[in-house]
């Protein structure tokens, strides 16, 4: 069999564009393919797939339907399957369809379920009630536990703070 004409198959995945570790972008990236960002981006990033490295470091708003997170991210995060690695530093809200937080990722900010995340605008995120404090973890010897808002109790909207081997983590009082 030979490939068509255009030389490549419909749909076949290509090597993802990469910004080394050496490179620094001011300006916003935007692809169809993949992109791999181990440098520092000072911008918004749209795109199928992206992967942040560990020495990474982004400052502003991520679009895309595969994230994994590795490295720093200061911004909102938009995507259908969002992944924060045990080495991330995430700063912002996080829109996703579904969302792993590996053990020890640091993430401070507020993130919410959406049945379509890409297409919906930063600026729709806000709540028609009152906003919910987030939750704090201090860091222990293991390193900074994952951060997430705290579900509303009826009534009472006390903390309740346990201590979990030696991270104090705020939690909503139980009924």
């Amino acid at each position: 069999m030979s490939a068509p004409s255009g030389g490549r198959r419909p749909n076949a995945r290509t090597a993802p564009s990469i910004i080394s570790n050496d490179l620094v972008v001011h300006g916003n990236l935007t692809a169809t393919g993949d992109i791999q960002v181990d440098g520092t981006v000072e911008g918004d990033i749209r795109s199928q797939s992206l992967t942040i490295g560990e020495k990474a470091s982004i400052t502003g708003e991520i679009v895309a339907d595969d994230i994994v997170i590795r490295g720093r991210v200061v911004g909102t995060i938009r995507g259908r399957r969002v992944q924060l690695a045990s080495t991330c530093h995430v700063e912002g809200d996080i829109l996703h369809e579904a969302l792993a937080v590996e053990t020890g990722a640091f993430f401070e900010g507020n993130c919410r379920h959406s049945d379509d995340p890409i297409s919906q605008q930063a600026g729709s995120t806000a709540r028609t009630s009152p906003a919910r404090p987030t939750a704090q973890a201090a860091g222990g010897p293991l390193g900074d536990m994952p951060r997430a808002a705290p579900r509303p109790t009826a009534g009472n909207d006390s903390p309740v703070v346990v201590n979990d081997g030696g991270v104090v983590v705020k939690r909503p009082a139980a009924q």
